[in-house]
């Protein structure tokens, strides 16, 4: 028998169908991958199974019944559960109190005894967590564990995790793994919302595809393959980028960081004394879990912060830091971790992608309309930007928001190319054309300097990975000598030197 089945579901916003007649069935004792490119309508079909959306046409049966889910109550009390990528947890409170929160039942609160029942069902699913540890103190992964605590404590029978994996090290995606295996044997039902193609193949059971709204192919995940998973989503086949050899290991270095350390807002300090090299023809990955400094590096080498001490040079020659025009003169090029901030979304496309040339448009004080509309047209055909150059960049997708980025830095040629989360919350034909841009900007001859919470993005692009962690580098791997075990626990800070 079916734990659910969602027959016929289709959800409208407007005029587009975020959901158009979809079936989507989970047995008990699986774990189930839902894959689709962004706006393919997975969250949106999850939404409807955890009450959140209400569906237009269709219906869900759960275990046999079929009472509408008018809310996440509704669907609680059902039995399913959800652990979003962002976590509703209570930082200053401890895992047992996150745990039961809203939840008590009417029995007076004794601190031991939530502990007792907190600790008694981690062991009964095979976690290991301190039921009094305070939840702002624990790492990502054990906080996405509390998570998965709180479904369970409410007596959860389906699992919703929407890329789970996403911020995780190896290591605790391993753990995860473990603990949904064991899920599993108790005939719960696991949902998975991921882009991660390997991982699906590897970990889940069964695999539904959704592409513009619809089911395009639902099996076992035995039968297929990453390859042909990924022609489904996108419609086409997929052409994975192959990691080339660094043309310039032994070349010049062009990119010399040396020294660095800056403070946060808080006072708090986010880089110490951080120095690497990267040369021209290489990729040099910087790997670590999010807020470890990565952002104040990105904002140093970018021009948009001014460090307490330390430099930088490109080509030998030093850079003013803390100044974006002294970046734009030694040709660093620029692909920001927000790429909404990256450009003026009112403007359009044609002035987007001539933003930082100002000085090659302008004629006497005044803008050439003609020659902006002209290198507006050659930039979207030869980075295929769906848009025309009159085009407000609001309303482009976040793939062609990305291109405009990239067009507009690419197209000149950098010597430098600081890449920050350059495929974040884009699809995978988006990933797949940036990781090309990339690779070709690295045969050309540029240093490239990616930082990224995708580890399997770090993995396939860099030549070396350098790790971070609390403000500092803490490791160096060569592309063909990682230790992923040991890069875990140098991201996590277990082991701090190397």
């Amino acid at each position: 028998m079916n734990l659910v089945e969602m027959r016929g579901i289709t959800k409208r916003f407007g005029a587009l169908a975020a959901n158009d007649n979809v079936d989507f069935v989970v047995r008990p004792g699986e774990i189930h991958a839902l894959l689709g490119e962004n706006g393919a309508g997975k969250s949106t079909l999850m939404k409807i199974l955890y009450g959140l959306y209400q569906p237009d046409e269709g219906s869900i049966v759960i275990d046999g019944s079929d009472e509408p889910l008018r809310s996440p109550a509704d669907a609680i009390a059902r039995g399913i559960g959800f652990v979003s990528q962002h976590f509703s947890l209570v930082p200053t409170f401890t895992v047992a109190e996150n745990v039961l929160l809203g939840y008590e039942g009417r029995f007076r609160l004794d601190p031991a005894e939530m502990n007792a029942r907190v600790a008694q069902l981690a062991a009964a699913n095979g976690f290991s967590i301190d039921p009094a540890a305070i939840v702002g103190k624990l790492s990502v992964g054990q906080q996405q564990r509390v998570e998965i605590l709180k479904a369970l404590y409410r007596d959860c029978r389906v699992l919703i995790l929407d890329e789970p994996t996403a911020v995780l090290t190896p290591r605790d995606t391993q753990a995860l793994f473990e603990i949904l295996r064991k899920l599993r044997e108790q005939d719960l039902a696991v949902i998975i919302i991921t882009h991660k193609l390997d991982e699906a193949i590897e970990n889940t059971q069964r695999v539904t595809v959704l592409r513009l709204g619809k089911v395009v192919g639902s099996q076992d995940t035995s039968s297929t393959t990453s390859a042909e998973l990924a022609r489904l989503m996108v419609g086409r086949q997929t052409v994975p980028v192959q990691r080339e050899a660094a043309t310039g290991s032994t070349q010049r270095v062009v990119l010399d960081v040396n020294g660095l350390s800056v403070a946060d807002k808080r006072g708090v300090q986010a880089l110490r004394s951080v120095t690497f090299q990267v040369h021209a023809g290489e990729v040099v990955g910087i790997a670590g879990v999010a807020g470890n400094g990565q952002s104040e590096l990105v904002s140093i080498l970018t021009g948009m912060l001014q460090p307490q001490s330390g430099g930088v040079s490109v080509d030998g020659k030093p850079v003013i830091l803390g100044d974006p025009r002294a970046c734009t003169q030694h040709k660093i090029g620029r692909i920001p971790e927000d790429r909404l901030r990256g450009v003026i979304g009112d403007l359009s496309v044609a002035d987007n992608l001539m933003m930082e040339q100002l000085d090659q448009f302008t004629r006497v004080g005044h803008l050439q309309p003609a020659a902006i509309a002209e290198h507006a047209q050659r930039l979207i055909e030869d980075f295929q930007i769906k848009a025309s150059p009159g085009d407000p960049v609001r309303t482009l997708s976040g793939g062609n928001i990305q291109k405009v980025i990239l067009a507009r830095t690419l197209s000149q040629d950098p010597a430098v190319v600081i890449a920050a989360q350059p495929t974040r919350g884009v699809d995978i034909g988006a990933t797949e054309y940036v990781h090309q841009k990339l690779t070709e900007q690295k045969a050309r001859g540029a240093a490239i300097l990616l930082v990224s919470e995708d580890l399997d993005e770090i993995l396939l692009l860099s030549d070396r990975i350098l790790v971070i962690y609390n403000g500092q580098l803490v490791g160096e791997f060569a592309s063909d000598a990682v230790d992923l075990d040991r890069l875990s626990m140098l991201m996590t800070g277990a082991e701090k030197t190397g």
